[in-house]
């Protein structure tokens, strides 16, 4: 599979894996971003890329940003169809500013194969061995 990938910014890095046997590939910052605690922000990346039909890209939290400092990704479902530039939803849960820094890895991007299935509406539901038991109901509290 390939991906077309387009530079919309002068200062854009190409996303990439950092090392073999990575799932996800490195998303960059082409802004100098401050997020206070509690904030969201809209982080550019300065590309668009273009996904193959019957895959999507989903975007996920770098683990040392999430971890260290409470950033967290939003809203990371980007469909085969959209080519405009990439944006990364990012919200600062810990308790202090987080700097962005222009080339800095904000989030990392895995490409999935997706299906679609076909909706059928129904009266009632099979039964499983779960039922309709929820938060807690294994009994892990």
């Amino acid at each position: 599979m390939k991906i077309q990938i387009k530079k919309l910014h002068p200062d854009a890095k190409i996303p990439k894996f950092a090392l073999a046997g990575d799932v996800g590939m490195d998303l960059y910052s082409v802004a100098d971003i401050i997020i206070k605690p509690g904030e969201r922000a809209s982080c550019p990346t300065g590309i668009a890329i273009k996904i193959p039909s019957g895959y999507a890209a989903l975007i996920w939290d770098k683990s040392g940003p999430s971890h260290k400092a409470g950033i967290k990704t939003l809203g990371g479902v980007i469909d085969s169809n959209y080519v405009g530039e990439w944006l990364v939803g990012l919200v600062n849960l810990g308790q202090d500013a987080y700097a962005i820094e222009s080339g800095q890895k904000i989030a990392q991007v895995l490409i999935q194969k997706i299906e679609q299935p076909e909706i059928e509406e129904v009266e009632e539901l099979e039964q499983t061995n779960r039922g309709n038991g929820g938060f807690g109901s294994t009994g892990i509290k």
